[in-house]
């Protein structure tokens, strides 16, 4: 349900009221699992071949659960189109795989042949993934250029390898400046204006939480070392406590990853506005740490088949932590751009996904 704020902490919206559309997620595990477990047995028994109708079938019952102003989203990708995108990735792939295994420099020269290709590989593929998203009716698009993908997945990648990781936080969010700014809404612009040193800060956060939990484990697993030294078989138990201690460790990193991503959703999506409307997240990192871990431990318990019952609760949960802030009618935001699409000419018809999840 919407609701209206003073935008008195909204400078662009000159004193106006903001209207609060909230996003919703009518998803659910139950009608995932079944989507899930018959894309999963109709992809193996077709070596693969089906994955790309999988994909529509899976991003189109995201899309149409995901509400926004009492509309939902629409996915118009062709299966044909994904899978001839997944076999020229698939080739490339393969054709490195078997190159690497030569000696000289036609192994050399088809990795940096690769390397150099992925910046125009994920132009493409965003390209194609926000051309085929609609709402209401209008599709999203993206723009950019060859040059600016090449800077952005590129250029400061290698820059920040170069600084031993000491410019990552810049680079990420160059990356994330190229993303937001370039997509649109029919013709109207996606913006961006979160600075680099927000990006050093949630780094720095990030970096702090992990070592506070590395600090506690390993004041966990020292008295627990001192506990068994006090029995006879000290050696099998301290194997045994460094075994519990590497476990906890994994499964700390295990949470710190969605908690990185929670603080990475809320810095970007609190920084982006299309048009005179901003988005708002409000996700807590607590609440995700909590899904995260009860997600991993029902994922053993049932030998993995937890996982779309996984997905889609951590979904939900992120997805209905964004709201649109609209200043003005979206109705009028809406129609103003249909009209301005219209104009906007684009040459998609040969757009493939090339899926870097491959």
């Amino acid at each position: 349900m919407s609701a209206i704020i003073p935008a008195t902490d909204a400078p662009f919206s000159n004193g106006q009221l903001v209207m609060v559309e909230p996003v919703s997620f009518t998803g659910t595990g139950a009608e995932y699992f079944r989507i899930w477990i018959t894309n999963t047995f109709l992809s193996i028994i077709t070596l693969g071949i089906y994955s790309a109708w999988a994909k529509v079938r899976r991003t189109r019952y995201f899309y149409g659960n995901t509400r926004l102003a009492g509309a939902t989203f629409d996915y118009h990708g062709e299966p044909k189109a994904i899978l001839k995108g997944r076999t020229v990735a698939l080739v490339l792939l393969i054709a490195y795989q078997v190159f690497s295994e030569m000696q000289g420099l036609l192994a050399g020269a088809l990795a940096l042949l690769l390397i150099a290709a992925l910046p125009w590989l994920i132009w493409k593929s965003l390209q194609f993934r926000l051309y085929n998203t609609s709402y209401r009716g209008i599709r999203f698009g993206f723009g950019g250029s060859t040059a600016g993908a090449y800077i952005a997945y590129l250029l400061w990648p290698v820059i920040s390898s170069l600084t031993a990781l000491l410019l990552a936080p810049m680079a990420h969010q160059r990356v994330k400046r190229f993303q937001h700014s370039e997509s649109r809404y029919g013709a109207t612009s996606f913006s961006f204006d979160a600075s680099v040193k927000r990006f050093y800060l949630l780094y720095l956060k990030a970096f702090l939480v992990f070592v506070a939990g590395g600090i506690v484990l390993g004041l966990l697993f020292g008295s627990l070392l001192a506990a068994f030294y006090r029995h006879s078989a000290a050696q099998a138990e301290s194997f045994r406590g460094a075994l519990v201690f590497m476990a906890g460790v994994y499964a700390w990193g295990m949470l710190m990853y969605p908690a990185f991503n929670a603080m990475l959703q809320n810095l970007v999506w609190n920084h982006t506005a299309i048009g005179p409307h901003r988005f708002e997240s409000r996700v807590a990192l607590g609440r995700v740490a909590f899904i995260a871990l009860t997600n991993l431990l029902a994922i053993i318990c049932t030998l993995g088949l937890y996982m779309p019952f996984a997905k889609m609760r951590m979904m939900k949960y992120r997805l209905e932590s964004v709201a649109l802030l609209a200043d003005g009618s979206l109705d009028d935001f809406v129609a103003d751009a249909q009209a301005r699409a219209g104009a906007t000419g684009e040459g998609v018809a040969d757009l493939l996904d090339f899926d870097l999840s491959l």
